[in-house]
C-alpha cells in the first residue's frame, strides 16, 4: 500500500505551479492563486477571490471530472 505524502512533504510552490497548469488547461484562471507567504511553515496555498462565473465554471469543470468547458 501507498503511503499519501503528508502536507509538510509537499513544496507550497510546487503544488501552486501544478495546480495553475491544470487549471490552465480547462481554460480557468484564479489570478489570486499563491503561496501563502503569511504562513511558510504550514504551507498554504492562497486560491484566492474569483469572479462568481469563474467560481461556477470551476464546479463544472470539476464535475465533469476536469473536462474542458
Amino acid at each position: 500500500m501507498v503511503k499519501a505524502p503528508s502536507s509538510q512533504d509537499i513544496d507550497p510552490f510546487t503544488a501552486v505551479e501544478s495546480l495553475r497548469t491544470a487549471l490552465d488547461q480547462v481554460g480557468i484562471v484564479l489570478p489570486s492563486l499563491a503561496v501563502d507567504a503569511a504562513s511558510p511553515a504550514l504551507g498554504l496555498v492562497e486560491l484566492g477571490r474569483v469572479r462568481a462565473d469563474v467560481a461556477l465554471r470551476l464546479a463544472h469543470t470539476l464535475r465533469q471530472g476536469g473536462s474542458a468547458v
